[in-house]
Protein backbone atom coordinates (compact mmCIF):
# COMPACT_ATOMS: atom_id res chain seq x y z
CA UNK A 1 0.00 0.00 0.00
CA UNK A 2 1.30 3.47 -0.86
CA UNK A 3 1.37 5.87 2.07
CA UNK A 4 -1.29 8.60 1.91
CA UNK A 5 -0.20 12.05 0.76
CA UNK A 6 0.10 14.70 3.46
CA UNK A 7 -3.00 16.45 2.10
CA UNK A 8 -5.15 13.28 2.13
CA UNK A 9 -7.93 13.10 4.71
CA UNK A 10 -7.32 10.33 7.25
CA UNK A 11 -9.34 9.04 10.19
CA UNK A 12 -8.36 8.85 13.85
CA UNK A 13 -10.71 6.49 15.66
CA UNK A 14 -11.22 5.55 19.31
CA UNK A 15 -13.93 3.66 21.23
CA UNK A 16 -15.57 4.31 24.60
CA UNK A 17 -18.25 2.15 26.15
CA UNK A 18 -19.21 1.37 29.72
CA UNK A 19 -17.90 3.41 32.65
CA UNK A 20 -14.20 2.54 32.83
CA UNK A 21 -13.13 5.72 31.02
CA UNK A 22 -14.73 9.13 31.34
CA UNK A 23 -15.13 11.71 28.56
CA UNK A 24 -11.89 13.44 29.60
CA UNK A 25 -9.95 10.50 28.12
CA UNK A 26 -11.52 11.12 24.72
CA UNK A 27 -11.17 14.90 24.93
CA UNK A 28 -7.52 14.78 25.97
CA UNK A 29 -6.73 12.21 23.30
CA UNK A 30 -8.28 14.48 20.71
CA UNK A 31 -6.18 17.41 21.93
CA UNK A 32 -3.05 15.30 21.74
CA UNK A 33 -3.89 14.30 18.18
CA UNK A 34 -4.61 17.92 17.24
CA UNK A 35 -1.20 18.99 18.55
CA UNK A 36 0.72 16.24 16.81
CA UNK A 37 -1.09 15.62 13.50
CA UNK A 38 -1.29 18.48 11.04
CA UNK A 39 -2.72 16.74 7.98
CA UNK A 40 -6.51 16.88 7.46
CA UNK A 41 -8.25 14.30 9.63
CA UNK A 42 -11.52 13.26 11.23
CA UNK A 43 -11.39 12.43 14.93
CA UNK A 44 -14.18 9.93 15.60
CA UNK A 45 -15.21 8.34 18.88
CA UNK A 46 -17.56 5.36 18.70
CA UNK A 47 -19.45 5.44 21.98
CA UNK A 48 -22.61 4.56 23.89
CA UNK A 49 -22.49 7.82 25.87
CA UNK A 50 -21.73 11.21 24.32
CA UNK A 51 -22.08 13.22 27.53
CA UNK A 52 -19.10 15.42 28.32
CA UNK A 53 -17.44 15.06 24.93
CA UNK A 54 -16.01 18.21 23.36
CA UNK A 55 -17.74 19.60 20.30
CA UNK A 56 -14.58 18.89 18.30
CA UNK A 57 -15.07 15.15 18.85
CA UNK A 58 -17.19 13.50 16.17
CA UNK A 59 -19.26 11.06 18.24
CA UNK A 60 -20.86 8.12 16.46
CA UNK A 61 -22.85 5.15 17.82
CA UNK A 62 -20.94 1.97 18.55
CA UNK A 63 -20.85 -0.29 15.48
CA UNK A 64 -23.38 -3.10 15.58
CA UNK A 65 -21.82 -6.29 16.96
CA UNK A 66 -23.99 -9.01 15.49
CA UNK A 67 -23.31 -12.09 17.60
CA UNK A 68 -25.46 -15.23 17.69
CA UNK A 69 -27.72 -15.30 20.75
CA UNK A 70 -25.85 -16.31 23.90
CA UNK A 71 -22.41 -16.38 22.24
CA UNK A 72 -19.35 -14.20 22.06
CA UNK A 73 -17.89 -11.62 24.40
CA UNK A 74 -18.83 -7.95 24.27
CA UNK A 75 -15.34 -7.11 25.54
CA UNK A 76 -14.16 -8.12 22.05
CA UNK A 77 -16.24 -5.28 20.57
CA UNK A 78 -13.15 -3.64 19.07
CA UNK A 79 -13.29 -6.29 16.34
CA UNK A 80 -16.38 -4.51 14.98
CA UNK A 81 -14.04 -1.83 13.63
CA UNK A 82 -13.15 -4.31 10.89
CA UNK A 83 -16.66 -4.50 9.45
CA UNK A 84 -16.87 -4.07 5.69
CA UNK A 85 -18.76 -0.84 6.23
CA UNK A 86 -18.07 1.36 9.25
CA UNK A 87 -20.49 4.29 9.47
CA UNK A 88 -19.52 6.61 6.60
CA UNK A 89 -15.77 6.27 7.12
CA UNK A 90 -13.50 5.49 4.20
CA UNK A 91 -9.80 5.03 3.69
CA UNK A 92 -6.77 5.15 5.95
CA UNK A 93 -7.57 4.94 9.65
CA UNK A 94 -5.45 5.02 12.80
CA UNK A 95 -7.02 3.47 15.88
CA UNK A 96 -5.90 4.72 19.30
CA UNK A 97 -6.86 3.30 22.68
CA UNK A 98 -7.92 5.75 25.37
CA UNK A 99 -5.26 4.80 27.94
CA UNK A 100 -2.30 6.18 26.02
CA UNK A 101 -0.62 9.54 25.60
CA UNK A 102 0.54 11.09 22.33
CA UNK A 103 3.87 12.86 22.90
CA UNK A 104 5.29 13.46 19.40
CA UNK A 105 4.55 13.74 15.68
CA UNK A 106 1.93 11.28 14.36
CA UNK A 107 2.72 11.90 10.70
CA UNK A 108 5.14 8.92 10.48
CA UNK A 109 2.24 6.61 11.35
CA UNK A 110 0.77 7.52 7.96
CA UNK A 111 4.01 7.56 5.97
CA UNK A 112 5.09 3.95 6.56
CA UNK A 113 3.82 1.83 3.64
CA UNK A 114 1.81 -1.24 4.63
CA UNK A 115 -1.72 -2.62 4.41
CA UNK A 116 -1.84 -3.01 8.18
CA UNK A 117 0.45 -1.94 11.02
CA UNK A 118 0.23 -2.65 14.75
CA UNK A 119 2.41 -2.72 17.88
CA UNK A 120 4.17 -6.02 18.51
CA UNK A 121 2.89 -6.87 21.98
CA UNK A 122 6.26 -8.23 23.10
CA UNK A 123 7.86 -4.85 22.33
CA UNK A 124 5.93 -3.35 25.26
CA UNK A 125 7.11 -5.89 27.84
CA UNK A 126 10.30 -7.32 29.24
CA UNK A 127 11.42 -10.73 28.01
CA UNK A 128 9.64 -13.80 29.40
CA UNK A 129 12.20 -16.66 29.49
CA UNK A 130 9.79 -19.17 31.09
CA UNK A 131 7.57 -18.92 28.03
CA UNK A 132 10.20 -20.77 26.04
CA UNK A 133 9.26 -24.09 27.64
CA UNK A 134 6.50 -24.16 25.02
CA UNK A 135 8.25 -23.01 21.82
CA UNK A 136 5.13 -23.12 19.66
CA UNK A 137 3.18 -21.01 22.12
CA UNK A 138 6.16 -18.68 22.53
CA UNK A 139 6.39 -18.14 18.77
CA UNK A 140 2.70 -17.34 18.54
CA UNK A 141 2.73 -14.91 21.47
CA UNK A 142 5.80 -13.21 20.00
CA UNK A 143 3.77 -12.60 16.83
CA UNK A 144 0.73 -11.10 18.59
CA UNK A 145 -0.02 -7.44 17.91
CA UNK A 146 -1.10 -5.13 20.71
CA UNK A 147 -4.22 -3.38 19.47
CA UNK A 148 -3.66 -0.12 21.36
CA UNK A 149 -2.37 1.48 18.16
CA UNK A 150 -3.02 0.12 14.66
CA UNK A 151 -3.51 1.47 11.16
CA UNK A 152 -5.71 -0.08 8.52
CA UNK A 153 -7.96 0.64 5.57
CA UNK A 154 -11.68 0.65 6.33
CA UNK A 155 -13.22 -2.60 5.08
CA UNK A 156 -9.94 -4.14 3.90
CA UNK A 157 -9.63 -6.57 6.82
CA UNK A 158 -13.32 -7.45 7.19
CA UNK A 159 -12.35 -11.11 7.31
CA UNK A 160 -11.38 -10.55 10.98
CA UNK A 161 -14.89 -9.52 12.03
CA UNK A 162 -16.57 -12.05 9.73
CA UNK A 163 -14.52 -14.95 11.13
CA UNK A 164 -15.33 -13.98 14.70
CA UNK A 165 -19.10 -13.60 14.35
CA UNK A 166 -19.24 -16.79 12.27
CA UNK A 167 -17.82 -18.89 15.13
CA UNK A 168 -17.22 -16.98 18.38
CA UNK A 169 -17.11 -20.22 20.41
CA UNK A 170 -14.08 -21.43 18.48
CA UNK A 171 -12.40 -18.03 18.81
CA UNK A 172 -12.78 -18.07 22.59
CA UNK A 173 -11.66 -21.69 22.82
CA UNK A 174 -8.39 -20.93 21.03
CA UNK A 175 -7.53 -17.36 22.03
CA UNK A 176 -7.49 -15.62 25.39
CA UNK A 177 -8.11 -12.06 24.21
CA UNK A 178 -9.31 -10.38 21.03
CA UNK A 179 -5.91 -9.12 19.91
CA UNK A 180 -4.64 -12.71 19.76
CA UNK A 181 -7.53 -13.69 17.49
CA UNK A 182 -7.08 -10.54 15.43
CA UNK A 183 -3.35 -11.23 15.00
CA UNK A 184 -3.91 -14.85 13.98
CA UNK A 185 -6.36 -13.73 11.29
CA UNK A 186 -3.99 -11.05 10.02
CA UNK A 187 -1.12 -13.56 9.87
CA UNK A 188 -3.31 -16.03 8.00
CA UNK A 189 -3.95 -13.37 5.35
CA UNK A 190 -0.32 -12.18 5.23
CA UNK A 191 -1.10 -8.73 6.66
CA UNK A 192 0.50 -8.80 10.12
CA UNK A 193 3.21 -6.13 10.23
CA UNK A 194 4.52 -3.99 13.08
CA UNK A 195 5.42 -0.41 13.91
CA UNK A 196 9.09 0.33 14.65
CA UNK A 197 9.40 -0.65 18.31
CA UNK A 198 10.71 2.79 19.30
CA UNK A 199 7.49 4.58 18.33
CA UNK A 200 5.02 3.08 20.82
CA UNK A 201 6.49 2.38 24.24
CA UNK A 202 5.32 1.13 27.60
CA UNK A 203 5.33 3.69 30.40
CA UNK A 204 6.33 1.12 33.01
CA UNK A 205 8.94 -0.73 30.99
CA UNK A 206 10.44 1.99 28.79
CA UNK A 207 9.98 5.25 30.72
CA UNK A 208 10.45 4.27 34.37
CA UNK A 209 14.06 3.43 35.36
CA UNK A 210 14.46 -0.10 36.74
CA UNK A 211 14.80 -0.98 40.41
CA UNK A 212 17.25 1.24 42.35
CA UNK A 213 17.63 3.63 39.41
CA UNK A 214 13.97 4.56 39.82
CA UNK A 215 14.87 6.12 43.18
CA UNK A 216 17.55 8.21 41.54
CA UNK A 217 15.90 9.24 38.27
CA UNK A 218 12.44 10.41 37.28
CA UNK A 219 10.57 8.68 34.45
CA UNK A 220 11.21 10.01 30.96
CA UNK A 221 10.26 8.80 27.48
CA UNK A 222 12.89 7.37 25.12
CA UNK A 223 14.13 9.81 22.48
CA UNK A 224 12.20 8.32 19.54
CA UNK A 225 8.93 7.59 21.36
CA UNK A 226 5.77 9.06 19.86
CA UNK A 227 3.10 7.33 21.95
CA UNK A 228 3.29 6.15 25.56
CA UNK A 229 1.08 3.12 26.22
CA UNK A 230 -0.15 1.91 29.60
CA UNK A 231 -0.04 -1.87 29.17
CA UNK A 232 -0.74 -3.82 32.34
CA UNK A 233 -0.27 -1.93 35.61
CA UNK A 234 0.02 0.78 36.76
CA UNK A 235 -2.89 2.35 34.93
CA UNK A 236 -2.56 5.84 33.51
CA UNK A 237 -5.05 7.22 36.01
CA UNK A 238 -2.94 5.90 38.91
CA UNK A 239 0.23 7.50 37.58
CA UNK A 240 -1.41 10.84 36.83
CA UNK A 241 -2.74 10.90 40.40
CA UNK A 242 0.74 10.25 41.81
CA UNK A 243 0.36 6.52 42.42
CA UNK A 244 1.55 3.29 40.84
CA UNK A 245 4.48 2.84 43.20
CA UNK A 246 5.90 -0.52 44.28
CA UNK A 247 8.57 -1.17 46.89
CA UNK A 248 10.92 -2.02 44.04
CA UNK A 249 9.76 0.78 41.72
CA UNK A 250 9.49 4.45 42.48
CA UNK A 251 7.58 6.69 40.10
CA UNK A 252 8.92 10.20 40.41
CA UNK A 253 7.97 13.43 38.69
CA UNK A 254 5.77 12.91 35.64
CA UNK A 255 4.86 16.51 34.83
CA UNK A 256 5.84 15.88 31.19
CA UNK A 257 3.19 13.16 31.07
CA UNK A 258 0.51 15.35 32.66
CA UNK A 259 1.32 18.14 30.20
CA UNK A 260 1.14 15.77 27.24
CA UNK A 261 -2.13 14.23 28.40
CA UNK A 262 -3.96 17.39 29.46
CA UNK A 263 -2.34 19.76 26.99
CA UNK A 264 -3.79 23.01 25.84
CA UNK A 265 -7.51 23.13 26.41
CA UNK A 266 -8.10 24.84 23.09
CA UNK A 267 -5.88 22.58 20.95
Amino acid sequence: MDSPRSDDLVNIVCMKWGTLYGPEYVNNLRRGVARHLHRPHRFVCFTDDTSGLDASVEALPLPEFELPEGTGDRRWRKLSLFKKELADLKGTTLFLDLDLVVIDDLEPFFQLPSEFLIIRDDDLFRSKPLRRVNPKRDRFLHSVGNSSVFRYEIGAASYIYDAYVADPQSAHANYEISQQFQSAQLALHGQLQYWPKEWCVSFKNACVPRYLKSYLQDPRPPADAKIVVFAGSPKMSEVLEGGGQKWYRRIGNVDWLRDAWGGLQQA
